[in-house]
Parts: structure tokens; sequence; C-alpha cells
């Protein structure tokens, strides 16, 4: 199991930028698969972003492929999710997520997670 505390969130116009951070606590976190999902007031959770354990793999939901990017240093137990070009459409709560999901299709949804963190809040105003 590992704790998670995301930073970063803040209200920033469109076209701005943002990164969040996501820190985690534990000895395990370079074995976990980390991901960022959002979730908008009365919205279901969504898929964002996700990094393997070793940092080599990406994934990106569609609407935001191009514009953010997920990093992680293990050796800070921190994983990072830059946002560049910010719309109105990506304001959310911003959840950092570790999991060991069992395939990659997993790495999509909420269930191939098994930790989380409070979340972020994100407000990008027009």
């Amino acid at each position: 199991q590992v704790q998670l505390v995301e930073s970063g969130g803040g209200l920033v116009q469109a076209g701005d930028s943002l990164r969040l951070t996501c820190a985690a606590s534990g000895r395990t976190f370079s074995s976990y698969v980390m991901g960022w999902f959002r979730q908008a007031p009365g919205k279901e959770r969504w898929f964002v972003a996700a990094i393997s354990w070793s940092g080599s793999n990406t994934y990106y939901a569609d609407s935001v492929k191009g514009r953010f990017t997920i990093s992680r240093d293990n050796a800070k137990n921190t994983v990072y999710l830059q946002m560049n070009s910010l719309q109105p459409e990506d304001t959310a709560l911003y959840l950092c997520a570790a999991g060991r999901p069992k395939s990659s299709g997993n790495y999509y949804v909420s269930g191939g997670y098994s930790d989380w963190g409070q979340g972020t809040q994100v407000t990008v105003s027009s």
C-alpha cells in the first residue's frame, strides 16, 4: 500500500499551464503503475494518463494527448503531470492513483488501481 498526496492545482486561464505533483510514501513505489484521473462535480472519474513502473511507457486519454505529459522520478517517489494549453473542459479534481494492473488495458480504468490520493483541484477559466 502507498499513501499519495497531490499538489499543484489552482485557478488558471485558458491556454495556461500547470504542473501537478503526486508524492508517494512507501519503499515499493517503483513497482507501481501510476495514473492520473480526473473527476468533475457529478461526473464519473475519467482516465487522464498513466506511466509504467519504469517510466518507459506512457498512456494518455485522447482528450489530453499532445497537451499533457506524465513522468515519474522513482528516486523521489514522485509522479508528475505537466498540463499545457489548458481549456475550461479540463476543470476537475485531479487524482493520483497507484496500482499493479494485470494488463495494459487496465491502466485506463479506475479499477486497475488500488491506492488513491485525495486530489487537487484544477479550474480553468475562459
